[in-house]
């Protein structure tokens, strides 16, 4: 760091009686095809909950101690879920603030791949108090664009990191604004920046504040796009919130500093 006996044959909708006793013994398969054995298993087990009191002190020792336009939110929440967007970077502290709004109604979530690599996250964001959506970003874009849909439309507000899962960095993909066109849901935006933070050596550079740090968390207005957007308009639209994002980061920089 620096700042995944020969019986019968089965019938068609009967599965054989070695893949059941292979099932039974190395646990279910994945989407992938890989199994969660019981070594596995035991492993999170003992890691998800040490893990998430990690996070959890994480939060405790850097607190946030200022939110830039934290009445955009409730706006936004009055017709119901939300898209929140923000950079892969800054995953930290802007799922934090969106966890701390359950209050207000907000029902966050999280899109998360089915394979084994995400049992983990999943495990720790259901520990947070968020939903889980077992999706991959790397499926096709119909299928990921139905996962959000429907999540929307379950009044679960599931957020996008709009240059993940492997950048590249700060450039806004299509995915969240054709999220924000079919639904008919605006696209929250977010950034923080922190007193004192470590980047870690990842495409994201990912953005993890020193301990004691002061946070402030910057929220945009709801950016809510229109139906019928042609390519010219829809790389307006990336352009546009990559603009917003940049402008939020330097709005939450300079609170910090003043």
């Amino acid at each position: 760091m620096s700042q995944s006996q020969s019986p019968p044959p089965p019938g068609p909708d009967e599965p054989s009686r070695a893949g059941a006793a292979s099932e039974s013994a190395a646990g279910p398969a994945s989407r992938s095809g890989r199994r969660l054995t019981w070594t596995r298993r035991a492993a999170y087990r003992l890691g998800v909950p040490l893990a998430s009191a990690i996070v959890r002190a994480w939060w405790r020792w850097c607190p946030t101690v200022r939110v830039i336009g934290d009445e955009h939110l409730g706006r936004a929440l009055e017709g119901g879920a939300v898209i929140p967007v923000y950079w892969h970077q800054h995953q930290l502290h802007c799922a934090k603030y969106l966890l701390d709004q359950r209050w207000r109604g907000l029902s966050l979530g999280f899109l998360i791949s089915p394979s084994l690599d995400g049992e983990v996250p999943a495990a720790l964001a259901e520990r947070a108090g968020a939903r889980v959506i077992r999706g991959s970003s790397n499926n096709t874009g119909a299928r990921v664009l139905r996962d959000y849909y429907v999540a929307l439309k379950d009044g679960v507000s599931a957020a996008i990191t709009p240059d993940g899962p492997s950048g590249p960095r700060y450039r806004f993909k299509p995915g969240a604004i054709l999220v924000s066109q079919m639904s008919g849901r605006p696209m929250l935006p977010i950034a923080f920046c922190a007193s004192r933070a470590w980047l870690f050596r990842t495409w994201d550079r990912f953005v993890l504040p020193a301990p004691f740090a002061k946070v402030v968390v910057a929220v945009g207005a709801p950016q809510q796009v229109p139906k019928g957007l042609d390519a010219a308009g829809l790389e307006a639209w990336q352009r546009r919130m990559e603009a917003e994002l940049e402008s939020l980061y330097r709005s939450a920089r300079e609170a910090l500093s003043s």
